[in-house]
């Protein structure tokens, strides 16, 4: 198997694995208090992921994430206030819809992201507008 077909097989495995662990989290009624448990870590160890994933600046974060996991690939627009990132498809949130399972969204990609916007930058505010999951995009205003 050459490089590239390795890295698509590898991206549809994580993938899975992510909704199939929303799958169990919600058979086992527990999907709210892991989300939420989750988001507390991903807030306080923001900076420390960003750091280890090379990421410098609060753009860098929907940027270098559409690069590294292929899932999502986020456009940055500038605003007046700083700048507001969207995305047209998912295929996490596509495969979570396609089994069935409750959204994603929060667990695996919007908190993950938050922890580390305000990682770098703890001034911020980081409004989700829109996600694929209820609507036709994601799109998340970052303000500074």
């Amino acid at each position: 198997m050459n490089l590239e077909k390795r890295i698509q097989a590898m991206e549809a495995a994580y993938v899975g694995v992510q909704v199939d662990a929303i799958r169990c989290f919600n058979r086992e009624g527990i999907l709210d208090s892991v989300t939420a448990k989750k988001k507390g870590e991903q807030m306080a160890m923001g900076k420390q992921q960003a750091q280890r994933m090379g990421i410098q600046t609060t753009e860098e974060v929907f940027l270098r994430l559409s690069d590294i996991f292929n899932c999502a690939h986020w456009d940055i627009q500038v605003t007046d206030n700083g700048f507001a990132a969207e995305n047209k498809a998912c295929r996490l949130c596509a495969a979570a819809k396609m089994v069935g399972v409750p959204s994603p969204c929060s667990l695996y990609c919007l908190n993950p992201m938050e922890g580390m916007v305000k990682g770098l930058d703890p001034e911020c505010t980081y409004r989700v507008c829109e996600t694929l999951w209820d609507g036709e995009k994601c799109r998340i205003e970052i303000d500074r």
